[in-house]
């Protein structure tokens, strides 16, 4: 089931499955988000729950059983409950079930998501509260796909990315298997931009840490027209496309955890975290990002 929303800058549209965003649309009807043609990438704007990136060996452990887990966590995979579509918001809940506590994620969780337009600017607030009688340990992540380039006169090279001061981005590796290697290397030193090009994410994504930037945004260049995301908070970004010549979308993924690295031990309880969360404890966390174009 979808619902929309709409405001006189933007029309959103959000779908019950994974509480995804599959459509916004500017004030001229044009297409903001990537439509998830699956020759290319087959989602929009996933949410990341209950971790980000990949586990090692595709499974974790609790209380000596293992569960299989698929990149980026369930919740984008499973449908969440909408409970409410009406002015500027939609709000939608995924609870915890017998189902998914027997097969997915053995602990107690609600993760509400909340939409709200306000100008030209769209607010996805994710909340996490553990109802359970014991800790919640979670990772958390936004992965929104952005259309590009804007129009049909416009090409790759038209386009940046762009922080709001020069940054030296760390660069955590995770080449070739998606787990952290435990290295970190520098792609770029004191730069306010970076170039998007065709060949740019050949090697998959780049994860960055240490930014001091409150917004990373993607940018046509001598027009003015951007898509800012307020990272500000988040202690990674990244940003990554699918291997299609010429890029079809671009996104910029603020998270507040990390893939597993190749030497995690399987034990759900020793991974790092976004948060953990005692019994009756909730989390908060929001992504602004402002359309202009």
């Amino acid at each position: 089931m979808q619902a929309t929303i709409h405001n006189e800058f933007l029309t959103l549209t959000v779908d019950t499955h994974g509480a995804e965003a599959v459509s916004l649309k500017n004030a001229a009807g044009e297409e903001l988000l990537w439509q998830a043609d699956p020759a290319v990438w087959k989602r929009h704007a996933p949410i990341l729950f209950p971790w980000t990136g990949k586990l090692p060996g595709g499974t974790f452990e609790v209380d000596g059983k293992t569960y299989k887990g698929g990149q980026h966590g369930f919740a984008r995979d499973v449908e969440h409950t909408l409970l409410k579509a009406e002015g500027d918001t939609i709000q939608l809940e995924l609870r915890s079930d017998d189902a998914i506590k027997a097969e997915r994620f053995p602990f107690d969780f609600v993760l509400t998501s909340i939409f709200r337009l306000d100008g030209k600017t769209v607010h996805h607030t994710l909340t996490v509260r553990n109802p359970g009688t014991e800790e919640l340990r979670f990772g958390i992540g936004y992965h929104p796909a952005f259309n590009i380039p804007f129009d049909g006169q416009h090409t790759t090279t038209d386009y940046e990315f762009r922080f709001d001061q020069p940054e030296s981005p760390v660069i955590l590796d995770a080449s070739p298997n998606g787990l952290l290697s435990g290295k970190c290397y520098y792609q770029w030193k004191n730069q306010q931009a970076i170039q998007l090009t065709d060949d740019l994410f050949a090697n998959d994504s780049f994860c960055m840490a240490g930014l001091r930037t409150k917004t990373i945004g993607i940018y046509e260049k001598g027009t003015g027209r951007k898509i800012t995301c307020n990272v500000e908070g988040y202690p990674y970004a990244l940003i990554w496309s699918a291997p299609a010549k010429p890029v079809r979308f671009v996104c910029i993924e603020p998270w507040h955890s990390l893939p597993a690295a190749e030497t995690d031990p399987q034990q759900w309880s020793q991974r790092a975290a976004a948060a953990c969360l005692a019994p009756g404890e909730s989390w908060e966390t929001t992504l602004s990002t402002t359309f202009d174009r």
